[in-house]
Parts: structure tokens; sequence; C-alpha cells
């Protein structure tokens, strides 16, 4: 029932799937409340506090002074106009995501361009937050933005695709689930993350000190290849029935079989994502 409730809530989201819509709610809070719960007790209050200054930005649609609502406000902001009629973040689109092919070695270059990317802007945010010349404002975005977006590069589809933004063109059924306009990136972003964090023992804990630091090690751009490999190992893999580059066909079933195989790994990378926000944000405000 839990399941059924939440596709009914973001079908209208589902609905409007798109390179830039990585996981819907339930993710995004889910990889905040980790981190949340595994930062220092110092690191926390500094959180608390930039919180409490994002009315600054003046999103009173989307609020975000709390943990949960901010790892959802850049999503939240997208259709946000200004009084001119324009998108106020529209700028953003493309920060959501990076189009790394994962049937060709793997690169930044082109898909981080400017800096426009996802990994890039994760860097850029971190940067902001150390630095205290920054205004409240701006370091309160940075933080938002930040808590999203590294929930958005363990999305693998955000990290890796087959020119089809990011599994967006391939039609998927997920199970005997298969609603008008259901792809392959909707699953990854919503019933297959569902079914991930409410498997098993709850991912939101304190984790121990050897485990947090063994699975935050490395850097942006090793965590930017790691899910770009998960996006062929896993993601293309399981839908193209073992051939990742395989031409993909009109509509890919993910039969009761493969999900259970892919549950762990959809389970992993939030548990990743959660544990390698707070190593961030202990580094930035800690």
């Amino acid at each position: 029932m839990k399941l059924l409730r939440f596709v009914a809530a973001a079908l209208p989201a589902l609905l409007i799937a798109s390179p830039a819509a990585a996981y819907w709610e339930f993710g995004h809070e889910t990889f905040a409340r980790i981190a949340y719960a595994n930062v220092t007790p110092r690191t926390r209050v500094a959180i608390d506090r930039l919180l409490a200054q994002t009315p600054m930005l003046e999103t009173p649609t989307c609020p975000a002074t709390t943990i949960e609502g901010a790892s959802v406000w850049a999503d939240c902001v997208k259709p946000l106009k200004g009084p001119d009629g324009k998108s106020r973040f529209g700028y953003a689109y493309t920060w959501h995501f990076q189009d790394v092919d994962v049937c060709a070695p793997f690169t930044l270059a082109d898909a981080c361009k400017d800096g426009n990317c996802v990994s890039a802007q994760i860097t850029r945010d971190v940067a902001i937050l150390k630095d205290k010349r920054s205004s409240a404002k701006d370091r309160a975005q940075a933080l938002v933005f930040l808590i999203h977006f590294v929930g958005d590069l363990h999305q693998p589809l955000h990290a890796g695709e087959k020119h089809d933004k990011g599994g967006n063109d391939v039609a998927a059924a997920y199970g005997t689930y298969s609603p008008r306009r259901f792809n392959l990136h909707s699953v990854w972003d919503g019933t297959l993350a569902e079914r991930a964090i409410t498997s098993g023992p709850s991912l939101v804990r304190r984790y121990p000190a050897a485990q947090r630091r063994r699975i935050a090690a490395g850097t942006v751009t090793d965590w930017s290849r790691e899910s770009w490999q998960v996006a062929h190992d896993v993601v293309y893999t399981s839908a193209l029935k073992g051939d990742p580059c395989a031409p993909s066909p009109a509509k890919v079933t993910l039969d009761e079989a493969t999900i259970e195989r892919i549950v762990p790994v959809a389970r992993l990378e939030v548990k990743r994502g959660g544990l390698r926000l707070a190593k961030l944000l202990d580094a930035a405000l800690g």
C-alpha cells in the first residue's frame, strides 16, 4: 500500500519526467536524513543556522528550512518564474546531471564544459560554503543545491546514459506496473528507489566511523565514475538483458527476478550518497 500511495502522489512529476528530475521526494529526503545523522554536531548546528536563512531565497512555495525541504528545493523551484515571466532558475537546469556515454571511455570533459554539470556544481557549492566572505544568501543557496545535487549524482542515470536523455526515452515496465510514459529513468527515480530504501533495516542511522570513511573515500570525480559504471553495469545491462550497448528496444521490462537483483545496488547508491554528502558538509561547515 505504501508503494501505491507513493506512486500516486508522485505520478504528476513522472508524467513530466526530464533528465533533470532525479529521485522523487522520498529518495532525496532519505539522502539528506542519512547525511544529517552522520555529520558532526558542530556541522549540524551550522546546517540548521543556514537553513534558517533560506527564506532569503524568496521561494515561499518551496520552503527549505528543514533538511527534508532543502533536499527537494532544487527540483521544487524549477517552474518558478520572475515578474518578467522568465524562469528564475532556468540557468541551473543542466546542473542536475552529466551526460557521459556509458559505451565510451569515461570523461567529464565534454559533459562538464564550463562547469554546467552536477559534479562541477557540487565542487562549486562546497567552495562557496567554505568561503566565509560569501553572503548568507549565497551560502544558504549553495547548501540547498549541494544537498540535492549529491543525491542527483548517485542516481546512476544522471551520471551515465546512452544518448537517451538519461533513460527518459526508453519506455519501461516495472514488473507488471507500466503506466503510460513510464520509462527507465522513472523506474530508478521512484519505484525502484522506494523499494530499495524500504527493504531491510532503515538506511537512516549513524554508521560506524570506519564504514563512513570507507564509503565516503575518494573525490567527486571518483564518485562520478562509480555512478557512471553502475549505469553501465547494472541499469543498462539489466534492462537490455546483458548487453548494455545494444540498441534499446521500444520498451524494456524489468521482471521481478531482475528487480530483486538490482534492489541492493539501488540501496547502496542511496547509502553512498548520504554518507558522501555528510563528508562534504563536514568539510565545508564543520
